[in-house]
């Protein structure tokens, strides 16, 4: 019974921490477009240059905490030391304080170096308004471990949603405040990263509020109590914090690492290039426009990895190999149904959506060469959730380093010859790199075969049908609504939206047509069960 119970609660807490990351990222992501809208392409620039060199720093300072913690607050609430537990929480929250110190002095102060090495020196400013946030996350993420060892998901879920929601909201405050009173986008470009630090506090309020209200965590507990247990050195606690957490923290590095090599390579070669340096700003904003349509094509991917790693972890642990090969097939076979006509479809709609969201066409063709990545992104996160239940946790982030590489050596050779297209490209290149290494390894450790007519031919036959179909619809709605609408954005808006909704109609007939999905299938989709005998009596649906 007991082991039951644990396992329950393991799923929830997992369901619980999954369901509100997918919430904070999906926040995370919306709020681009509204902050693009108000402080333009330079704004969005300055923002995007910084934000991902405090993710990077912040990930070093905390990443992989949480977890080490966690793990060794339960095992020893397992065996009932309960000074045990209160040293380790101690010896973490000190051990973060100073991490977080060292990442705020090595942020706040080399600001201005930074900021050179960018190629813009008025980044100083906004690197500097980020900084502070490092003085506040580490112990935070000292406390959400501390939790999440008393198997209390709830504390850190919702302060992780607090603190996104306060997050998005001091961004777009400050950003229309600082636009509205002194036009200068490097001040709302401050203001919107310093949302990373009202964020932090709110998050770590959150967490306080749920320290006093749960006193079993903060009652004292005599020094007797030692004496049941043997007691290791706070070194040694260290030492054992750092051992789970330094994998961790590798693993969850090398994504932003890609996201910071073009902070670092973009504008600057573009400069290089010839292009005037406030312009090559300028497109270094408008290649970013891409970034929150590519991760919010992901997102299905990101929730089936989450549900695939202890699925496969339980097949795996039962040695129950025909199992993980049928999860493996179906979980890949799925996300490039999901992620193939994401790609194709934003590619043929690329000139209304671009509109409907940015007011401009600016930057059309590099949306259209960049939505290819959601492609090998989708597959890329599905194999490395696949490869993480298979005990393999390092070897996602080793591929996707080598995508880093790759990123970073075609960025040097195409932006000087494509300029952000290049960009684009390389981006592209280096995710197929990085999924194409993840499925090696998937089929090596799995024994899954890709049958070239279930997994490619049919889904692409889909696809085809479809982009067709959207590029009629689009051509018809653009000629019928023209000069009926009058406003530019809303009449690409409204062709948009026609193009993307038929398209997706489309898509679904066609898959159902072309065998592409079955009846099994659908089995395994929540809440598809209902839709299976109506489509079985219409003959749309194979077994």
């Amino acid at each position: 019974m007991s082991k039951k119970l644990d396992g329950a609660t393991f799923i929830k807490g997992a369901a619980i921490l999954g369901l509100a990351s997918l919430f904070s990222k999906m926040l995370g992501l919306i709020y681009r477009i509204p902050y693009q809208n108000i402080t333009g392409d330079l704004g969005y620039y300055v923002y995007t240059q910084v934000y991902p060199l405090y993710g990077t720093l912040l990930i070093l300072a905390t990443a992989g905490f949480p977890i080490a913690i966690s793990k060794m607050v339960s095992e020893k609430l397992a065996v009932g030391d309960l000074y045990g537990v209160r040293r380790v929480f101690k010896v973490s929250i000190i051990t973060l304080f100073f991490t977080g110190i060292i990442s705020f002095l090595s942020l706040y102060y080399g600001a201005e170096s930074i900021a050179r090495w960018m190629g813009n020196d008025k980044l100083t400013l906004p690197i500097q308004s980020v900084s502070y946030a490092l003085l506040i996350v580490p112990p935070m993420a000292a406390m959400r471990g501390y939790f999440q060892g008393h198997q209390n998901m709830i504390p850190t879920a919702i302060s992780q949603i607090a603190e996104q929601f306060v997050r998005v909201a001091t961004i777009i405050v400050l950003a229309y405040w600082f636009m509205s009173t002194t036009g200068n986008e490097y001040l709302a470009g401050a203001g919107a990263v310093f949302g990373a630090v009202t964020g932090a506090l709110t998050g770590l309020l959150v967490l306080l509020l749920f320290w006093k209200k749960n006193r079993k965590l903060h009652t004292q507990i005599p020094p007797s109590e030692a004496k049941k247990h043997p007691q290791e050195s706070s070194w040694k606690l260290i030492k054992q914090i750092l051992y789970y957490a330094i994998p961790i923290c590798f693993g969850a590095l090398v994504l932003p690492l890609l996201q910071l090599s073009d902070s670092f390579t973009v504008a600057n070669l573009l400069v290089k290039a010839g292009y005037p340096a406030e312009e090559a700003n300028i497109l270094k904003g408008i290649f970013d426009r891409g970034q929150p349509l590519v991760a919010f094509g992901a997102f299905f991917a990101t929730a089936l990895s989450l549900s695939l790693v202890p699925a496969i972890s339980e097949a795996n642990a039962r040695q129950a190999r025909q199992i993980i090969k049928s999860r493996t097939e179906l979980a890949l076979r799925l996300t490039l149904m999901i992620g193939l006509p994401t790609s194709i479809g934003l590619a043929v709609v690329a000139q209304p959506v671009n509109i409907m969201l940015y007011q401009n066409d600016k930057g059309t063709m590099t949306l259209i060469v960049l939505s290819f990545t959601t492609i090998f992104s989708t597959l890329g996160i599905t194999s490395a959730g696949i490869l993480q239940g298979l005990g393999k946790v390092l070897l996602p982030a080793q591929n996707l380093l080598v995508g880093v590489v790759i990123k970073v050596g075609l960025n040097l050779l195409l932006i000087p010859i494509m300029g952000i297209s290049g960009a684009a490209l390389a981006t592209v290149l280096a995710y197929a790199v990085a999924t194409m290494l993840n499925l090696r390894a998937v089929a090596k450790y799995t024994d899954v075969t890709f049958q070239f007519k279930s997994f490619f031919l049919k889904p692409i036959f889909a696809v085809s049908m479809m982009a067709v179909f959207v590029f009629l619809i689009e051509q018809l709605s653009m000629n019928m609504l023209f000069g009926v609408i009058e406003s530019y954005r809303l009449y690409y808006s409204v062709v948009a939206v026609i193009s993307v909704a038929c398209g997706a109609i489309v898509y679904g007939i066609a898959l159902l047509v072309s065998g592409s999905i079955t009846k099994t299938d659908l089995q395994y989709i929540p809440k598809a069960g209902k839709v299976i005998p109506i489509l079985s009596r219409l003959h749309l649906l194979r077994d």
